[in-house]
């Protein structure tokens, strides 16, 4: 056990050690996938940090031993009655901590999402269930390797620019107060959730677009505050550096800060013209780039912003407008909803004389997709059985989606004997495993499904979601 809790604390240590880009998982979506293959997704991409929206102990179960650093959370609901008992507090910690570490690397646990702006009447027992907590931690000794924290939304600061002039909206002092005592007494990081997509909306126009973007500023439009004269390349920046000076007017102490949402939205409304892939993919390729130069923003450039993005799969079960539903990276088959720049890990492609998985080209020509497909499935003799109506590798039914299960089919019968994976210069090969869910690809290592699939590149999301490309792994 000694060895367990040793582990655990050099895991948490990477919150100080350099910047990393992490996922959030929620669950509220139709066709969550299994534990199992959530992890393989996780494992197949590379994701190294998650956070949890909730404590789901299949979850945590599944992911012992995945080499992943997991922030669990308390939801809403229970943080009114873990504030009110100390004994609910200990319950918690049992059930869904100390029963899975070490196997299962939990490093951090955040108590409620935005719980002053979303239900602010639970606002004064906040503290308390932080406190609760910390104490059941430190009954079962996990209080040194995993850190309470609570994520604050930047509504609580009405004027975020200049970040020099920033401050918390003073009905808060009391509650603000007590969160920063507890983070300093308890050696921890603030929680911060900061979204530029909102930010530039609100701005009204106030604010260039590739300003929320990280993009380039031309020197008519650089942003500067007045104050310091710093200089500020994105909102992202400024939203942290917002919330550090916000928290300066409380103690002299420096509380790091962890974001713990944040990203754009791929798809909205009509009344939502930002939200789209092309400004989704700057953003998260951007950002990406940002975090992992291990820079802080200009007031305390010495620590990393180390960022967990919104969000891993998209949440259509969600209320509110088509953009809240939209910000996944990936599909609930581990294929990508848009294309990163940082492809050097994970999935890889490989040349004709190789052997691997052939599968449709992102992005191809549709028609010419329909005239492989169509040449696959006769001439060629690939059994295409599996991609007929009611079968395994019919949904989702799109043209490259079968195109992508036709192509491997007839490369793996064939390749042996001169077979090519080129179809027109519509297909290419990767060495990931393209099989999902109970849709197993020719040629696939895996014995069986539930859980045991790696997803990767192949078959897209469902019809109508406009994806034009590949994630890269985070």
């Amino acid at each position: 056990m000694m060895l367990g809790y040793l582990l655990l604390m050099f895991g948490s240590l990477s919150f100080a050690l350099g910047g990393f880009v992490g996922v959030n998982i929620g669950t509220d979506l139709s066709d969550l996938p299994s534990p199992e293959q959530v992890v393989a997704i996780l494992r197949s991409h590379q994701i190294t940090h998650v956070r949890l929206f909730d404590a789901d102990n299949h979850l945590l179960s599944a992911l012992s031993d995945a080499g992943i650093e997991v922030m669990v959370s308390v939801t809403n609901e229970d943080v009114l009655r873990i504030g009110q008992s100390s004994a609910a507090a200990a319950s918690w910690i049992k059930k869904n901590v100390a029963a899975f570490v070490p196997a299962t690397n939990i490093t951090a646990i955040a108590v409620g999402s935005e719980v002053l702006s979303t239900i602010p009447h639970v606002a004064p027992v906040l503290v308390p269930a932080m406190k609760n907590l910390h104490k059941a931690l430190v009954s079962s000794n996990l209080n040194y390797p995993i850190k309470v924290s609570t994520p604050i939304s930047m509504d609580i600061i009405p004027k975020p620019f200049p970040p020099s002039a920033a401050t918390f909206n003073s009905s808060w002092n009391s509650t603000i107060s007590g969160i920063l005592d507890f983070l300093r007494s308890t050696n921890s990081f603030f929680m911060l959730n900061a979204y530029p997509y909102y930010g530039y909306l609100q701005s009204n126009g106030i604010f260039p677009i590739e300003y929320a973007l990280f993009q380039s500023l031309t020197p008519v439009k650089q942003i500067v505050d007045p104050n310091t004269l710093f200089h500020y390349d994105s909102m992202f920046d400024a939203m942290v550096d917002a919330a550090y000076n916000s928290m300066s007017a409380y103690n002299n102490t420096l509380i790091p800060i962890v974001v713990t949402e944040t990203g754009w939205p791929w798809a909205g409304g009509a009344n939502e013209r930002d939200a789209t892939v092309e400004n989704a993919q700057t953003f998260s390729n951007n950002l990406i780039k940002r975090v992992l130069n291990d820079s802080g923003p200009p007031s305390q450039p010495t620590i990393p912003i180390n960022t967990y993005i919104y969000e891993l799969f998209n949440e259509d079960n969600k209320p509110g407008p088509l953009s809240e539903k939209s910000y996944g990276v990936y599909f609930t088959n581990g294929s990508s909803v848009y294309t990163f720049s940082m492809d050097t890990l994970g999935q890889t492609m490989v040349n004709n004389a190789s052997g691997g998985f052939c599968v449709a080209r992102k992005g191809a020509d549709t028609s010419s997709l329909q005239d492989g497909l169509n040449w696959a499935c006769g001439p060629g003799q690939a059994n295409c059985s599996a991609i007929q109506s009611g079968q395994p590798c019919y949904m989702p039914d799109t043209i490259e989606n079968h195109a992508s299960y036709a192509f491997n089919d007839y490369y793996q019968r064939m390749r042996s004997v001169g077979g090519t994976c080129d179809f027109s210069g519509t297909a290419v090969l990767t060495m990931a495993d393209p099989s999902y869910g109970s849709c197993m690809f020719t040629g696939s290592t895996n014995l069986s499904i539930g859980g045991t699939v790696t997803p990767a590149m192949g078959p897209d999301g469902p019809p109508g979601n406009g994806s034009p490309g590949q994630v890269a792994d985070i």
